[in-house]
């Protein structure tokens, strides 16, 4: 029967007579040079957007940018592959208008235009909102931990220098004792393995000043990266490694079809501390008087959820867990009881703590303590209470605050299950299906310019289905 048979190689064909033919309307082609024909590119602060009279002509900015969410979009972000697909793939060369940049200049185009690449990124979630494509409603907040453009062979903590350091000591002390007992041996050691000994001797001396150098920076800086040296070392999970240099990106997405409202990369390994800066982005940018916030127990911090409540952010945050009690402690925090009205702790046997002063503590954090002095001086149950002389309570000035948003997560466990629905579609497509768990760049502006290309592709891809599904040609104005 045989296989089945193709085109004679040699075969003429009447081919499209145009570029134009090989791309859909509905293709995301269109779509891309839509979006960026109708930037203000001087505005956005391009490179290059403005042409002088003399010189080499440049490459328009709206081309370049055409070329990198092109790549974006299909898993494609080194300089040179882009270089390769404006040359042989149809899409890119219709995109590109049949011109092929070297990679040079690819590559160039992203570090120079840090800044007008994440106001594009922007740009682009305005348009969708008049599009009706954000809810200005919900949203969701976390971070996600992406590898570095660093080896974690080349990055240096204290427990790392320290042990270098004492081997370097061990090798010095080793070679030292071998060039004393060449002195004192009858014959002497042969000159060339002495000079090969003092040689290596000198190349660790060297080495040893370059580690107690870093010693000093760690005690000020903590752990330090050489090659990306604003990467950070930082917990992950869920990539095989369980520590990894890297960066924190901090993403805000709408609840109603899970699209990327603002993000900002941090070398910071935890979420504590970022609620407030992130609902305040987001309420700006999607020009909401009020927002529902939805966090995980990451960003479970008394003074930051308050700012957000006193913004205008309801939050729903997942308590962290209380820790353990005392071994020798038999009355928990959780015993004691609090009254609102009168201000004042009960103890799990019935004695009244009053507000006695306040105090900072954690950080500077302002708690009020409850005690009642004379009553613990007294009481039986001491011993089984406190090893000090009596037992203090200790209550955050925002408590009230964090005890009506316990109480609201609670009450609304369904509405909080949404977090990970919204906020996990958006790291599962960038990470696991497109496969950006590490950074091409480095230092925290040019990671934030990569971010923004990924992020304003996977807002695009978003965008692309929703008005496919709904069998919607969107028009730009």
């Amino acid at each position: 029967m045989g296989y089945k048979e193709g085109v004679d190689k040699k075969q003429l064909a009447l081919l499209p007579i145009s570029l134009d033919e090989y791309v859909p309307e509905e293709h995301i082609c269109r779509l891309i040079n839509a979006f960026t024909g109708r930037l203000d590119i001087a505005g956005l602060g391009f490179k290059y957007a403005e042409c002088k009279n003399t010189g080499s002509r440049p490459y328009d900015p709206r081309m370049m940018l055409n070329l990198y969410i092109y790549g974006y979009l299909h898993r494609v972000r080194s300089s040179r592959r882009l270089r390769d697909e404006a040359k042989h793939n149809v899409e890119a060369m219709w995109l590109m208008d049949g011109l092929t940049p070297d990679d040079k200049t690819i590559c160039n185009f992203r570090k120079d235009n840090i800044k007008a690449l994440r106001d594009t990124f922007r740009a682009f979630v305005r348009m969708c909102r008049q599009f009706g494509l954000y809810g200005e409603e919900e949203v969701a907040i976390d971070g996600t931990k992406n590898r570095a453009n660093n080896s974690l062979k080349k990055n240096y903590n204290e427990t790392v220098v320290k042990n270098e350091l004492g081997r370097i000591d061990k090798k010095i002390n080793e070679y030292m004792r071998i060039l004393e007992e060449g002195d004192k041996e009858d014959e002497k050691t042969a000159e060339p393995e002495t000079n090969k000994i003092r040689a290596a001797l000198e190349e660790l001396r060297e080495k040893k000043i370059t580690y107690e150098g870093l010693q000093k920076r760690i005690e000020k800086e903590g752990d330090i990266s050489v090659v990306d040296t604003q990467a950070k070392l930082m917990h992950t999970s869920g990539d095989a490694r369980a520590i990894d240099v890297g960066y924190n990106v901090q993403t805000v997405v709408d609840g109603k079809y899970h699209m990327i409202v603002d993000f900002e990369v941090t070398n910071k390994s935890g979420d504590t501390g970022n609620l407030y800066e992130m609902t305040g982005r987001a309420k700006e940018e999607l020009e909401a008087d009020e927002l529902t916030a939805l966090a995980d127990k990451g960003y479970y911090d008394g003074e930051d959820i308050a700012a957000c409540e006193g913004n205008g952010i309801t939050c729903l945050v997942a308590k962290k867990k209380a820790g353990g009690a005392a071994k020798e402690a038999v009355y928990s925090l959780g015993q004691f009881v609090y009254d609102q009205k009168d201000d004042a702790y009960t103890c799990p046997l019935g004695n009244r703590m009053k507000h006695m002063h306040g105090k900072k503590k954690n950080g500077g954090r302002d708690y009020r303590v409850y005690a009642n002095y004379s009553a613990c001086r007294k009481c039986p149950g001491r011993g089984s209470c406190t090893k000090c002389k009596y037992r203090e309570v200790l209550r955050l000035e925002c408590q009230d605050v964090l005890d009506i948003v316990d109480e609201r997560t609670r009450a609304n466990k369904e509405r909080y299950r949404r977090r990970q629905e919204i906020i996990e579609h958006v790291f599962g497509t960038v990470k696991s299906v497109w496969g950006y768990k590490q950074f091409l760049c480095r230092s925290i502006p040019k990671v934030s310019a990569e971010t923004a290309l990924a992020y304003l592709a996977y807002n695009m891809r978003r965008m692309a289905n929703i008005f496919k599904e709904a069998q919607i040609i969107p028009v730009f104005r």
